[in-house]
């Protein structure tokens, strides 16, 4: 699996970009003590902190901060690490970094008198992924470094910190061992045709299956649950001009993101905020008002409207309880809502939202749907408990780790393959080869969860959405 590439020593900036208190410079790669004395002036001694001036080609010091060294194969990577941590300035920074790549052409061995190969700028994730590579991490904990760092709650961060101790795999690894037992039953059948013993039956391969079968849907539903906290649900609200759309996002974000008035058409582009509910990231997107329009800029707000509609994984469609009594306002909200179900997939909801029960007396409340006052809060938190039902959130759930739609996707697959292992184990006329191949496809799919036998196309979409420096 390794490519030729991973064979240079890469460096980049591992710090956000902008100015900073501390800045940190990463270098990875194999034998970097000369490149340590050209930039030092001197070896460093092993993961201990040395306060020394980073030296330029004149011997000139760029900057004074801390060099750790983390000699191969107790670093991050498996490789020899150097890491200078100076100050934060953008400018010193890349001055720093620049010393390093031209600091490596230059930097002779004393002991053998050959130049080390000359450092090139590390990918995005690079330093992840050989660390991945060198067996210091599986590739659910390599993604957990990335979703702890987008994490946008506390859950979600909490969720990522488990994945990367290795709470995930150890799940992962666990379902594994109890399917390459039962492999190892079946095949045994299969290799000892002639012997009378029924290995089948005596290890109770059935129970075993059933058990294995259990404990997946355990780890399918954390899965879920982890994925969830890391994607979030994306909820459209549409509906018709002055219906309270943008009313109803400000209440939801707790500021006046989107401008609110009584004009019919304010809003005439999409208005975007990402809020939490019970730690799951909810993206609310007010749109502009439903309706036939001679206006060329309310048209194109009125057509990304739809756009975002089709998209979306729950749609609030908003009403005006002040207006309903009028029939051309029903008709209108009719037309809406099938153009709703000829655009939407059948397994995305669609919540009525009747609007303004501040403004009126009802003795009646509007079904289905929920009621509510977006300029009064009164109703938002059934919305809010509603969101979380439809996106499959439970409350409570303890020890959920961060995961990823193909992780879910990977579990999935592996579902059906013992599902349909059940149904050979269960046939009266046992069809052992088959039942042997949905074992072995089974454990294929566990395997891409952490990586054992993933393909390069893979790891390169997997590593290329990290930062540079990681």
């Amino acid at each position: 699996m390794s490519l030729p590439r991973h064979q240079d020593p890469i460096a980049a900036i591992a710090t956000a970009p902008g100015r900073g208190s501390v800045g940190i410079v990463r270098v990875s790669g194999r034998q970097l003590g000369p490149l340590i004395q050209a930039l030092c002036g001197r070896a460093l001694k092993p993961r201990e902190a040395s306060y020394l001036p980073f030296l330029d080609e004149a011997g000139v010091a760029i900057d004074q901060g801390l060099a750790l060294f983390f000699p191969a194969p107790h670093s991050f990577t498996g490789e020899d690490v150097l890491e200078l941590q100076a100050h934060g300035g953008p400018v010193v920074l890349q001055l720093l970094l620049a010393r390093c790549l031209s600091a490596s052409l230059g930097a002779t061995s004393i002991q053998n008198q050959t130049c080390l190969p000359g450092l090139r700028l590390a990918l995005p994730g690079e330093f992840t992924e050989r660390a991945f590579l060198n067996d210091k991490i599986d590739l659910a904990q390599a993604e957990a470094i990335a979703d702890l760092i987008d994490a946008s709650t506390e859950a979600a961060a909490r969720s990522a910190s488990r994945s990367l101790t290795g709470a995930f795999s150890k799940e992962i690894h666990k379902l594994r061992d109890a399917l390459i037992h039962l492999r190892m039953l079946v095949e045994a059948t299969l290799d000892f045709p002639e012997e009378e013993i029924d290995f089948l039956h005596k290890a109770d391969a059935q129970g075993q299956l059933t058990r294995l079968q259990e404990a997946l849907d355990a780890v399918m539903q954390r899965t879920r649950q982890g994925a969830l906290l890391r994607e979030g649900i994306k909820v459209v609200i549409a509906g018709q001009p002055n219906a309270g759309k943008s009313s109803l996002l400000n209440s939801l974000a707790g500021a006046e993101l989107a401008i609110v008035t009584p004009i019919a058409g304010t809003t005439r582009d999409k208005v975007q905020q990402t809020i939490q509910i019970e730690g799951v990231p909810v993206h609310i997107i007010d749109t502009a008002g439903l309706r036939d329009s001679s206006d060329e800029v309310e048209k194109i707000g009125i057509e990304r409207a739809w756009d975002a509609i089709s998209t979306a994984d729950a749609v609030l469609f908003m009403h005006d309880l002040t207006r309903t009594e009028f029939s051309t306002y029903q008709a209108d909200d009719e037309v809406i809502s099938c153009l709703l179900t000829t655009k939407l997939n059948s397994n995305v909801p669609v919540i009525d939202i009747w609007n303004k029960a501040d403004a009126i007396d009802l003795a009646v409340m509007p079904t289905p749907g929920l009621t509510l006052s977006a300029k009064t809060g009164s109703g938002l938190e059934a919305l809010r408990l509603r969101l979380l039902e439809i996106a499959g959130w439970q409350p409570g759930a303890e020890g959920i780790f961060s995961a990823r739609e193909r992780h879910v996707q990977a579990l999935q697959k592996v579902t059906i393959h013992l599902c349909h292992a059940a149904q050979h184990l269960e046939s009266q006329a046992q069809s052992l080869d088959l039942l042997a191949e949905e074992l072995r496809l089974g454990q294929n799919a566990l395997n891409d969860v952490t990586g054992e036998f993933s393909s390069d196309d893979l790891l390169g979409v997997i590593f290329s959405s990290f930062c540079i420096g990681k």
